[in-house]
């Protein structure tokens, strides 16, 4: 990552732009929708421009950016078309300590700005470091057409109440409130007005408030042998609303980021000859997390059911008298013939297959070494029906 995606507090702040032809017009009308001070520097300003600070806009000075012009900047922008003009005044703003934005000049920029869906309060940005800007344009468009002009109504209604959700518990409590808000009881109630949206919120806190506290769950979750893309959707879906993840050794990095940025997340992997969490251990958090009320997701690498202690952690589970999901995965087998390029079974050479562990409780696993090195013998006759 290369560029880092921040959303900068714009009200109060002075930004500045030094240019008034179609590139100075394209940032112009993004930057009008924030409630900075919008400073233009330009002997020769676009129609729109000059009408815009008629308007009390912008603030707009016709003639070229001079030094002291960006003194009070928090970002700048230069957008002459010229680069040899865009160098120089990129030059002052720098001197100036201001961020620097070149219009279609990645290198020498400070910072990008992104592609946008607006629907303030709720705002996506959308960058590819200036990679693929028809990629970006393309993700917008399609954002722009599955969200609701609706969102940002609901957005803003629900921060002015935020200070009175604050009466539930924080955690699983309080998100269950707005999902019920933002899912359910608001995209109803919006269509007849924000008054209606106002009384559905009242309403819906009361019921959240009075009901039953919900008990916890645990959804025991193959990660898949290491590819994010090998995840089963119903596995990503359980990392979304993860509370608290309980995750192995083997579980990628890749993985473990399509975890909520807000759930706890707690490394309890083994390791030969070094540190290991015990059994015992890890069915304790388990428990202790459940009965607390949180969402907890055991993640294992490969499938759950494959050498994943599974059933200890089940008994321990149940006897807690929690709830339990298992979400299979791709087990690290299935994965490694595929990566080669083979199948497991091939008729003519294997019609089984055995999975096998090289320890068990008590130490190096004993294998029946002889019956699992002899061939099977094949009968093409047999094989044919």
């Amino acid at each position: 990552m290369n560029h880092f995606p921040i959303f900068l507090a714009t009200q109060g702040r002075n930004i500045v732009l030094s240019g008034g032809g179609d590139a100075a017009l394209a940032k112009l009308r993004l930057l009008l929708k924030t409630d900075a001070r919008i400073t233009v520097y330009t002997p020769d300003a676009a129609p729109e421009i000059r009408a815009w600070a008629v308007e009390g806009r912008l603030s707009l000075t016709e003639r070229a950016l001079a030094s002291g012009d960006t003194k009070d900047a928090a970002l700048f922008y230069a957008a002459d078309e010229d680069a040899t003009e865009d160098a120089r005044t990129a030059a002052i703003a720098h001197a100036d300590s201001a961020l620097v934005n070149i219009v279609d000049n990645l290198h020498d920029s400070d910072f990008i700005t992104p592609a946008m869906v607006d629907r303030s309060p709720v705002t996506i940005a959308i960058g590819t470091e200036g990679a693929a800007p028809v990629l970006a344009r393309a993700i917008k468009k399609d954002l722009e057409e599955r969200l609701p002009a609706s969102l940002g109504t609901l957005a803003r209604i629900g921060k002015g109440f935020r200070v009175m959700a604050e009466k539930l518990p924080f955690g699983v409590a309080r998100r269950d409130f707005w999902s019920d808000f933002y899912f359910n009881a608001g995209p109803r109630a919006v269509t007849q007005g924000e008054d209606a949206v106002e009384e559905a919120l009242d309403a819906l806190l009361n019921d959240h408030l009075n009901a039953t506290p919900k008990s916890g769950h645990v959804d025991l979750v193959g990660a898949g042998p290491g590819d994010p893309d090998l995840m089963t959707l119903k596995a990503r879906k359980a990392l979304d609303k993860a509370d608290v993840v309980i995750f192995d050794r083997l579980v990628t990095p890749e993985i473990l980021e399509l975890a909520r940025r807000e759930a706890i997340m707690i490394d309890a992997g083994k390791e030969g000859f070094g540190k290991a969490m015990a059994q015992g251990d890890i069915n304790a958090l388990i428990v202790e997390h459940g009965s607390n009320g949180h969402h907890v997701v055991r993640l294992k690498a490969g499938d759950p059911t494959v050498f994943g202690r599974l059933d200890e952690e089940i008994d321990a589970i149940e006897g807690a008298n929690l709830s339990y999901t298992i979400v299979p995965g791709i087990t690290a087998a299935s994965a490694a013939v595929a990566d080669i390029g083979q199948s497991l079974t091939k008729r003519g050479r294997n019609s089984s297959v055995r999975f096998i562990t090289g320890h068990n409780t008590k130490g190096y696993a004993d294998h029946d070494w002889k019956t699992l090195a002899a061939s099977a013998s094949y009968d093409p006759q047999l094989e044919a029906l």
